[in-house]
């Protein structure tokens, strides 16, 4: 096949999500694309650019809303549910920050300027930064439960909580954390993740419709 670009970063992509992004190095790319250990250069300069083209990738992956919604917060809304399930196909994504924003990456963020156009500049770029920002954060943790559920053979969030019992009730028992005790009794959604993602979420847009009047 014709190595091009797009072929490239989703290559070094499916190596990243597989074994993390410590295992994409040239000479690995090239060994998974079949090509000789300096043809990838014709079309990368190294790492650095690599991975701009890999977070391009992933970014094309968060599709636009397919139509105008009405009022601001349906469209902010379903680009932040986007970019979660992208995000948590592709874990290492999540800690990588490019200092140039990528075509794609520019793109998503076009969609929710859009969105946000009613209101001034300062403001539109305010929310969808916050938005980000909580987006990111999120999917942060869930990514790292996941991590650390792997590493210690863990199938399932109910493997994970009797993993955790001996600590969490030595802990507890201490008596220093009562509405945290209270949370671990009471609670019934612990293992919902994407219902928590969409109750911040929407905590998130509450605050940002009352603050700013909209």
């Amino acid at each position: 096949a014709t190595l091009t670009p797009d072929r490239i970063a989703a290559t070094a992509v499916s190596i990243a999500d597989a074994e993390g992004l410590d295992a994409v190095t040239m000479r690995r790319l090239a060994a998974d694309l079949g090509v000789a250990p300096m043809a990838a250069y014709r079309y990368v300069s190294g790492k650095d650019e690599l991975l701009e083209l890999m977070v391009d990738h992933v970014y094309g992956e968060i599709p636009p809303p397919e139509e105008p919604h009405e009022g601001w917060r349906a469209g902010i809304r379903l680009l932040a549910l986007r970019a979660r399930d992208v995000l948590l196909r592709h874990p290492w994504a999540v800690r990588t920050a490019t200092v140039i924003l990528t075509p794609n990456q520019l793109a998503v963020v076009e969609n929710a300027l859009a969105a946000l156009d009613r209101l001034d500049a300062d403001a539109m770029m305010t929310v969808w930064r916050t938005v980000d920002a909580y987006t990111r954060g999120a999917v942060g943790q869930e990514i790292a439960l996941g991590e650390l559920m792997r590493e210690q053979g863990w199938a399932t969030p109910h493997e994970a909580r009797d993993g955790l019992a001996p600590r969490m009730a030595w802990l507890l028992d201490t008596g220093r954390y009562p509405t945290y005790a209270r949370y671990i009794r009471e609670a019934t959604r612990k293992d919902d993740l994407a219902g928590q993602f969409e109750t911040g979420l929407d905590a998130v847009l509450d605050g940002i419709a009352a603050r700013l009047g909209i």
